[in-house]
């Protein structure tokens, strides 16, 4: 499973545990018209920390918050190089 495969399942667990109604996930759909609210993301962060074993947003001081669902993926799979 890929890291966007993996980013994608627990975006739709986490959707559908916390009842949320969710956009279709492409490249450039704004963060903030996803559907999640901020305790979804913050789950996502905590349980992808638990998959992939790290955290982009601790593990360095110069990181550039994601905007979109596209840069929220490359966050990750740049992590995971």
């Amino acid at each position: 499973m890929t890291t966007r495969e993996k980013i994608v399942s627990q975006i739709e667990t986490i959707a559908k545990q916390q009842e949320k109604q969710i956009a279709a996930l492409d490249d450039n759909l704004v963060l903030t018209d996803s559907g999640l609210d901020s305790l979804c993301f913050a789950l996502l962060v905590a349980n992808l920390e638990d998959k992939l074993g790290y955290d982009p947003f601790t593990a360095s001081d110069d990181v550039n918050f994601p905007v979109t669902f596209g840069d929220f993926v490359r966050l990750y799979e740049d992590g995971a190089h």
